[in-house]
């Protein structure tokens, strides 16, 4: 594990110092994500300006979903995207045969060699939003922490979904409008669950699970989750987790080399 981190310190430390040499890429970035958000923000307003509320969730409590939704584009732009988008590159170029002679896993280094600061912005507006609506509800410290739990689970969900999609251009090589559909769907998690109809519930929660992402960290904040829920979640995240490793081994099979 201790050399696993070393190399994230490297990895990480030559990405951050390769970007910062357009700084002012990060000032477009932030713009661009406050003007996202304030567009998040009025859709929202739009639904509750006449006195309408989702069914169970207050305009603070759908706050919390927003900026909760907020922050996992941060991540996403920060960590999946600057990687796992890559992985259709390496297969069409043959680089990929240069991560796989590498002496670490492959998956790892595909998952974590970059880092992209310009998601930041969107992790630090998203975790302002949580904070003011959690303040206006009086939230506990302790439920910050609780939500955490479900939250983590969330983003192993969200990566694994990621990975699987990406291994995908072994076969079809070009899948970028497959990974735009993912993130299109994860478009629904900026609004709680109880905003859609029976079967779109039952769609982004048990085939496409969105609910996991946003709604129930949220509920978890709230101090209103089924143990039930955060246990699904729990499994949930563990076997995509497991079920990524395994189908990526499993993709290598049908790998062909570029020097073969």
């Amino acid at each position: 594990m201790k050399r696993y981190f070393r190399l994230l310190r490297l990895f990480w430390s030559t990405a951050i110092a390769a970007e910062l040499e357009y700084r002012a890429n990060f000032a477009i970035a932030a713009l661009t994500s406050l003007g996202g958000l304030a567009g998040s923000l009025y859709g929202l307003f739009l639904f509750y300006r006449t006195g309408y509320t989702f069914q169970g969730w207050r305009w603070e409590e759908a706050l919390i979903v927003l900026g909760i939704f907020t922050m996992l584009e941060g991540f996403s732009g920060t960590f999946l995207a600057p990687n796992l988008n890559r992985i259709v590159k390496h297969v069409q170029q043959g680089t990929l045969d240069f991560v796989l002679l590498k002496p670490i896993s492959s998956q790892f280094w595909l998952s974590a060699h970059t880092i992209s600061p310009w998601g930041l912005p969107d992790l630090i507006f998203g975790a302002i939003v949580v904070l003011y609506a959690g303040n206006q509800l009086g939230v506990s410290f302790s439920a910050y922490l609780t939500s955490l739990i479900p939250l983590t689970f969330g983003v192993t969900i969200l990566y694994s979904l990621w990975f699987m999609l990406g291994a995908t251009s072994i076969w079809f090589v070009k899948i970028y409008n497959v990974t735009e559909v993912l993130r299109g769907l994860l478009e629904a998690g900026r609004f709680p669950m109880a905003a859609y109809p029976a079967a779109y519930r039952f769609f982004f929660t048990f085939l496409v699970p969105v609910a996991f992402l946003t709604t129930l960290p949220a509920e978890a904040m709230l101090g209103r989750v089924e143990i039930g829920w955060t246990i699904a979640a729990a499994l949930l995240a563990t076997a995509l987790f497991i079920a990524a490793n395994f189908f990526w081994r499993f993709a290598l099979r049908f790998y062909t080399s570029a020097s073969s």
